[in-house]
């Protein structure tokens, strides 16, 4: 009996662990986005700490890309709002001076690419959709 309690608390360090290890991978990732998206919005001439408010985030990121501010409304629209993400996520690529290859790595890998975008070379050279 003492071996089979010796092997479930070994199991629970472990899963534990594990769990540890994983919240660290996802908070580092997440720390990542966050200052790479701050980055990118002072390079715009946005504000940085606009990037932590949800909806203002969005708001900011259609002003960097030259979008109206209603478009907001479309992000709330189940179909609609992929497509309009795709069209603003590739006029930030064009605004940061990058092609559509760069979109496409935003758009399925936003977590490496966008702090490219933030830490990178990439200067910001007005809204693409201007």
């Amino acid at each position: 009996m003492l071996a089979t309690l010796a092997q479930n608390n070994a199991g629970n360090v472990a899963g534990g662990i594990g769990a540890i290890v994983f919240l660290v991978i996802y908070l580092a990732i997440l720390i990542l986005i966050i200052v790479g998206g701050w980055k990118m919005f002072e390079k715009a001439g946005q504000p940085g700490w606009g990037v932590l408010i949800p909806i203002y985030n969005a708001y900011l990121v259609l002003k960097i890309v030259g979008r109206p501010a209603w478009w907001l409304i479309l992000f709330l629209i189940p179909i609609v709002s992929l497509v309009i993400s795709i069209i603003v996520i590739v006029d930030l690529a064009k605004s940061f001076g990058k092609g559509v290859g760069f979109a496409i790595g935003i758009f399925f890998l936003g977590f490496i690419f966008v702090p490219i975008l933030g830490f990178g070379d990439a200067e910001y050279q007005g809204p693409a959709a201007g």
